[in-house]
């Protein structure tokens, strides 16, 4: 793979969610990611000919039977070769497993050893089973999520699994690697989505500490509460947003809906005319279709965009000529960001079936053919 990650080896414990997300960044960008399949595959395999699934893409993959000694020591000889290994299991399955960090830190020293977990490896709850809905329920940011007057509403699993987690796991890995790399020695990132989520509510704290946050859900200047950052139903059933928070955006917005001279909407920072304003912004919005607000503030200073549905998203003329989607295998997928003015990135690809890069991998860390094919025999290799 091409891009700045290029030579860049990676070890994926197979698992689902934030690790393959994560492996997913990482390959994106030009690593090598190694999937470490066990034998029957896991609840989201590796993709086959005509898999739908972004986060699997990209990879090589083993078969490794982990539950025999000549399966571990394949895994051993694997991350010998690393950077990075990358694992998502509770606290203690990896040290049971004989793959602790103690052991491959103590076969490599430069590697670095990624665990991705929801609650951390320490902590009262660091063994409990759990959800992107827990962990972000036990950081605050969950309680933030929703209308004045409603429940919280998860915001599905973007902040926990992918922000909090993925995402945030994928930065140390680098960080860790250039740390390496530039001659330090190789360590262990503990990932806690609990930890990622509460680093993505830092704003929001700053907020709090000065005072302008209220602890309320849809009371707040970005949670729904502030009637120039909503979403607002057309006449067609179809929504906008909008998000006209400076005082220039504002003035666009009063502009060309034609509130200019509605004197109400003076208050745009009083709380008490929030309501108010968002009625009659309600009614106003109705009164056209989507498209009929589209062709009145697309690209103008208002802060608006359509509400567009995952269907309608890919052939809007922005992603269109950005190319933010594109065909991978026959199923259309999100494409790799950020993008670079120098590097080039090579388009994903499908993950062949589990497995079919095994011999070259055994090969390239100096398994004979003799050697593979005693470990297909003894199971220790699909």
């Amino acid at each position: 793979m091409a891009g700045p990650l290029q030579g860049v080896r990676i070890v994926e414990i197979a698992g689902i969610g934030p690790g393959p997300f994560c492996g997913m960044m990482l390959a994106d960008h030009g690593a090598e990611v190694i999937r470490v399949e066990r034998p029957g595959g896991t609840k989201a395999g590796p993709a086959t000919e005509g898999s739908r699934d972004p986060l699997m893409r990209s990879r090589k993959t083993i078969v490794v039977d982990m539950k025999k000694p000549e399966g571990i020591e394949v895994v051993r000889e694997l991350c010998r070769t690393a950077d990075g290994l990358i694992e998502g299991f509770r606290p203690g399955v990896m040290e049971r497993l004989g793959l602790g960090p103690d052991v491959l830190l103590a076969d490599n020293p430069k590697l670095v050893y990624g665990r991705m977990t929801g609650w951390g490896q320490t902590g009262p709850y660091a063994h409990a089973a759990g959800h992107d809905i827990n962990y972000i329920a036990l950081t605050g940011a969950l309680h933030a999520y929703g209308r004045a007057g409603e429940k919280p509403t998860p915001p599905i699993n973007m902040v926990g699994d992918f922000g909090g987690g993925g995402m945030m796991l994928a930065f140390g890995m680098v960080s860790a690697i250039l740390a390496a790399r530039g001659g330090g020695k190789g360590q262990v990132i503990d990932c806690a989505m609990t930890d990622g989520a509460s680093v993505l509510m830092s704003m929001i704290w700053g907020f709090r500490a000065m005072g302008i946050w209220r602890d309320e859900r849809g009371v707040n200047l970005l949670d729904t509460g502030a009637h120039f950052y909503d979403t607002y139903e057309c006449a067609d059933g179809g929504y906008v947003s909008i998000g006209s928070i400076e005082p220039q955006f504002y003035a666009e917005l009063r502009r060309l809906a034609g509130l200019t001279d509605d004197k109400d909407f003076d208050a745009q920072m009083d709380q008490r005319a929030w309501g108010p304003l968002k009625d009659k912004l309600t009614a106003l919005f109705k009164s056209k279709t989507r498209d009929e607000w589209c062709a009145l503030m697309e690209h103008t200073d208002v802060c608006f965009a359509p509400v567009l549905s995952m269907a309608e998203a890919p052939d809007h003329p922005h992603n269109a000529e950005r190319g933010t989607f594109g065909m991978v295998g026959k199923a259309l997928q999100p494409m790799p960001a950020p993008r670079y003015s120098g590097t080039v990135t090579d388009r994903p690809f499908l993950t062949p079936p589990a497995g079919s890069d095994g011999e070259a991998l055994l090969a390239s860390i100096g398994y004979d053919t003799a050697k593979i094919a005693a470990l297909r025999d003894a199971g220790a290799v699909g």
